[in-house]
């Protein structure tokens, strides 16, 4: 495979490329847990560059299926057959697979993913009656949003127990806005009054928003004041008007953001 030679724009905020870094040496699974927009997809696809290992990505919902990940047969002419799952393929090449909201998937997905998780690294395919050991380069990488999903889907205590996890949040201002100054090329004083927005609608845990202000949010309010969108309607758009349908809330948030920038 050939790799890009230009690595995704990705700000690291603490430890976590080394924890990737020694998960994957040691064939760990990992488990990236925090909010939307907080960076997380970004980093998967940073370290698999830094590692030069082909990422293959899957974004989990409600009907994904071990069947979409492991592979089914399909009828071509007069022939029935056999095409692996991204899954399957990962573990065959030695890919980096990541699992983007994995408990949104069916149970079906986690019962199949957990003999990868374990000492075995063992795929079964049981349409196919064969079980296949993953490569030495595989690594299985999930991501979930515990905020959200409380209440609601949350992964069972022996499933997160087969990974070792880091937990991503928001980054400290100063950070945020170095990674909207990168990904936006916004002036660094917009870029302030960005992050101060995103932390004071975070605070206010009293409008019971069911997510708050993410960085790619911001980064979306960055990119249009770049282009020349009025900053105040950029940040309407990009900022207040994802986050409720509300329109008290929305109003609310608009005049404290007016005041902002």
């Amino acid at each position: 495979m050939e790799f890009n030679n230009i690595a995704p724009y990705y700000k690291s905020t603490g430890k976590e490329e080394d924890v990737f870094k020694h998960a994957y040496q040691n064939q760990l699974p990992l488990l990236i847990k925090g909010p939307t927009g907080t960076g997380k997809s970004r980093f998967v696809e940073y370290m698999a560059f830094i590692l030069e290992k082909k990422l293959i990505t899957i974004s989990c919902h409600e009907e994904t299926s071990s069947t979409d990940l492991i592979g089914r047969y399909i009828i071509k002419g007069a022939e029935t057959l056999w095409v692996d799952g991204p899954l399957t393929t990962a573990v065959k090449e030695g890919a980096i697979i990541y699992l983007d909201e994995i408990a949104e998937a069916r149970p079906d997905v986690i019962v199949a993913i957990h003999s990868l998780t374990d000492h075995r690294r063992e795929l079964y395919i049981d349409k196919l009656g064969i079980i296949i050991k993953a490569h030495s380069d595989f690594m299985l990488v999930a991501s979930f949003n515990p905020g959200y999903q409380r209440g609601f889907k949350e992964l069972k205590p022996s499933t997160r127990q087969r990974f070792i996890a880091l937990t991503f949040n928001y980054p400290e201002p100063k950070f945020e806005v170095e990674i909207l100054v990168n990904e936006t090329n916004i002036e660094t004083e917009d870029a302030k009054k960005l992050v101060a927005i995103g932390n004071k609608i975070r605070n206010l845990t009293e409008l019971g928003l069911t997510e708050t202000v993410s960085t790619r949010l911001l980064v979306d309010a960055g990119k249009l004041i770049h282009t020349g969108l009025p900053k105040r309607l950029s940040v309407k758009v990009a900022v207040v008007e994802p986050l409720t349908d509300e329109p008290q809330i929305i109003e609310a948030l608009t005049d404290l953001c007016n005041l902002m920038i």
